[in-house]
């Protein structure tokens, strides 16, 4: 909507015919405020909206947004999907900012693990800084630690590791969605954002990808 800019930014993804396209043909993302242990998680959110699931990314094209009932209404969808939080009942007017259900990457069709062992690769384990720019589409991140891949093993780690891409550039470059038995759901306890701020937990899950 705009005025949220100064603070947490806009977004490269929108739906008019400009929007860069996200190249994730065959796997879905998804909002899920019904995900077991999601961190987000709820039964109904703070307009009485119960909570659902929708897609947010389906075969490469993005179809939903996070939506509470006025941004829903200003923005011509049908209906809020139930994204209204506010992180008290003190909070100031606006009474609650609309906030990332558990959101995920689809699971592979089948319980196969990525094959990493076409190409030499890095493995970096935790994190320790990281950036985006305000349109959400250039990043950068470093870890804690940083291992080469050969041939699908470990081989030794590396030192100085940044990673720098374009949000359509790192989806556009993977080339394998694991199964089932290579899903995690993590998450954090402490995403800020609107303005007045609020503090909300979020998760986000994810297979082993490559």
């Amino acid at each position: 909507m705009g005025y949220e800019a100064a603070y947490a930014g806009t977004s490269f993804a929108t739906f008019d015919s400009s929007a860069p396209a996200l190249r994730l043909s065959g796997h879905a993302r998804t909002g899920d405020r019904t995900t077991p242990h999601g961190l987000a998680t709820v039964a109904i959110d703070h307009e009485g909206v119960a909570a659902q699931s929708f897609d947010l990314v389906r075969d490469g094209t993005l179809v939903g947004y996070q939506l509470d009932r006025a941004i829903a209404a200003a923005t011509g969808f049908d209906r809020s999907n139930g994204c209204a939080y506010a992180d008290s009942p003190s909070t100031s007017d606006p009474a609650h900012g609309q906030r990332l259900p558990p959101a995920g990457r689809g699971r592979g069709a089948d319980d196969g693990r990525p094959d990493s062992r076409r190409a030499q690769r890095l493995y970096i384990e935790g994190d320790k800084s990281w950036s985006i720019d305000m349109q959400r589409h250039n990043f950068q991140f470093t870890g804690q630690r940083f291992f080469r891949i050969v041939d699908g093993k470990l081989a030794g780690q590396v030192r100085d590791v940044a990673y720098q891409a374009s949000t359509t550039e790192f989806w556009g470059a993977m080339e394998a969605v694991g199964g089932r038995s290579t899903y995690r759901l993590g998450g954090a306890f402490n995403c800020g954002k609107g303005q007045p701020g609020q503090v909300a937990p979020v998760s986000h899950g994810c297979p082993r990808c490559s």
